[in-house]
């Protein structure tokens, strides 16, 4: 088995200590937020013009891959809305009643962030269509055919909403959001920005030449970029002189096993089992997965996206398959005949899928 997922060094989510310090390094207004910056200006607008009718703003939702800001954005609405700001997840509301508690004591202009918030249950996901659209909620009272709805009226209130799952939202909670906005991956360059930023506040003295290797590992994420700071923080206080250079860095991330790419030890399992076990496949995902010790859902979502973004692996209607990359990869020559020898992966820009007779 590899390591639980919560123990990824490179792994988007995070223990509650982790948690803690990410907040104390999160922006807390807008433009000290750093990136994904056509984002952040139609979201200026429609803050902008929201304080100045003096009305909640409208609902906003936000979506992409985890550890590119969703959360931060949520608590940047809130500060620069001037509003409370109540979390939770879609995980957390399984009845109705669960999310009907939350509405009914939300104040006034209050904003109500809930993550992942494509996993509601069914009955809670239906009692926020009409909280969203019309600022009610209807409680049943009694059961069977004496059952009887009694509307209740709640506070005019902003919710932001995160998904990394856009795609299981039903249509008609996309269309109560006013504001709708995609996270990408972020560029070296803006990761360089947010690591000099977050040594500042960590009192880390670190050069330039660190700062690129550590932005260069990070699979294009900041909460990535943040916590490899730390651990290459950690490694300096307790091998080297305290300051971080290119030679910590690296000496750092090869001790946690991060390679150049980013790629860590799950990523590496998953190419190795593809290219070593299984020929460069076609394989099946559950196959994939039971062959690294690991859930699918895991793989498919922890794993999979960002080997697919850097070429290394493809998904065909027949199953996953290795790319000539991720033999290069490894130091493996592919096998002749195999579509990665031959060069024949082809992709589609909108899926990422690969079809076999695709030239380039």
């Amino acid at each position: 088995m590899s390591e639980p997922e919560s123990e990824r060094l490179v792994d988007a989510r995070a223990d509650d200590s982790e948690r803690a310090l990410e907040g104390a390094l999160r922006p807390r207004q807008l433009d000290e937020f750093i990136g994904q910056s056509r984002v952040c200006a139609q979201l200026d607008v429609v803050l902008q013009a929201a304080r100045r009718r003096e009305r909640p703003a409208d609902h906003v939702l936000l979506s992409g891959p985890p550890g590119l800001g969703k959360t931060t954005l949520a608590v940047i609405v809130a500060e620069e809305m001037a509003a409370p700001l109540r979390i939770t997840s879609g995980p957390a509301l399984q009845h109705a009643g669960d999310l009907a508690a939350i509405l009914s004591s939300l104040q006034p202009g209050e904003v109500l962030f809930i993550d992942e918030i494509h996993r509601i249950a069914r009955a809670a996901e239906e009692m926020l269509y009409v909280a969203m659209e019309d600022f009610r909620v209807d409680v049943i009272v009694g059961k069977g055919p004496g059952a009887t709805a009694l509307p209740l009226d709640l506070a005019p209130f902003t919710l932001v909403g995160a998904t990394t799952r856009v795609g299981l939202l039903p249509g008609p909670l996309r269309d109560r959001f006013g504001f709708t906005a995609h996270l990408d991956f972020y560029d070296e360059s803006d990761l360089r920005s947010i690591l000099e930023r977050s040594a500042h506040l960590l009192a880390v003295t670190i050069d330039d030449d660190g700062i690129s290797e550590i932005a260069r590992r990070s699979r294009g994420t900041p909460r990535i970029a943040n916590r490899l700071l730390r651990r290459v923080r950690d490694w300096a206080q307790v091998h080297g002189t305290g300051d971080v250079d290119r030679t910590a860095a690296r000496a750092a991330l090869d001790l946690y096993e991060v390679d150049a790419l980013g790629l860590d030890r799950l990523d590496r399992s998953v190419l190795d089992a593809l290219v070593r076990r299984f020929g460069g496949g076609p394989v099946g995902l559950s196959t994939l997965a039971v062959a690294v010790g690991e859930e699918s859902e895991t793989v498919e979502t922890v794993a999979e996206p960002f080997l697919v973004r850097h070429g290394l692996l493809a998904r065909t209607p027949r199953g996953r398959v290795a790319t000539g990359a991720a033999y290069a990869h490894l130091g493996v020559a592919p096998p002749a005949g195999t579509w990665a020898a031959q060069g024949l992966l082809g992709f589609s820009d909108a899926t990422g899928d690969a079809s076999p007779g695709a030239s380039g």
